[in-house]
């Protein structure tokens, strides 16, 4: 067989059209696959979910419902100028383009304000490390009330004029007053006498004291 022979067969008529065939069902199938994926997927259908901050969840849910979208409540917050059950938060957002049956998850407003509890600090830090600690959870502090004791050493807390102590649960919304040692001389011989270390005491001073002597 020479090379024209060889020619003939690769490039005859029928083997052209064989792979003409071939390439043209490949095109067909990837056409399909993604027009098949298209219509499985709703590819560029969507739901825009609303905005529904600040709206009852009783309503956004029905919203949302006849939408075809399902709202659960993820988390809780408190916003005391919103009322209870008031939507905070939404994921996804609003203006986004959902599939339908998308759940949405919703942050939620409390009816009652949060309650944390009093760290250890009663006793045990001074005023600096306290209202940090404080702060740092969220409570507000009104100025500091000084009592006899040791500088800036926390001694008690008071919130709404009652005393509260490591452990107690007190509402975010109420504001908290550390009683924090003055540190003056007075008091510190007050915490003494206090603590039963009572000062020595002798009367006259060094002039009146006299000497017995034996007869």
């Amino acid at each position: 067989m020479n090379i024209e022979d060889i020619k003939k067969k690769v490039f005859s008529r029928y083997l052209l059209l064989h792979l003409a065939a071939m390439a043209a069902a490949v095109v067909l199938l990837c056409v399909g696959v993604a027009f098949g994926l298209d219509i499985y997927t709703h590819h560029g259908e969507g739901i825009e979910v609303i905005d529904m901050k600040g709206m009852d969840f009783e309503e956004a849910y029905r919203r949302l419902k006849a939408q075809g979208l399902e709202l659960v409540v993820s988390d809780s917050g408190y916003n005391k100028q919103l009322p209870a059950d008031a939507i905070l938060a939404q994921n996804p957002a609003a203006g986004h383009r959902v599939k339908e049956g998308r759940i949405v998850y919703v942050t939620v407003n409390s009816p009652s304000s949060p309650t944390f509890v009093i760290p250890d600090i009663v006793d045990n830090c001074s005023v600096r490390e306290a209202e940090a600690k404080l702060t740092a959870i969220g409570f507000r502090l009104d100025p500091v009330m000084e009592v006899d004791g040791e500088k800036d050493w926390v001694y008690g807390i008071l919130c709404r004029g009652r005393h509260v102590a490591n452990g107690d649960r007190v509402s975010i919304d109420h504001p908290l007053r550390l009683m924090v040692g003055r540190g003056t001389v007075d008091d510190m011989t007050d915490m003494e006498v206090a603590d039963g270390e009572e000062e020595p005491q002798q009367e006259g001073g060094t002039d009146d004291f006299q000497e017995v002597t034996q007869p």
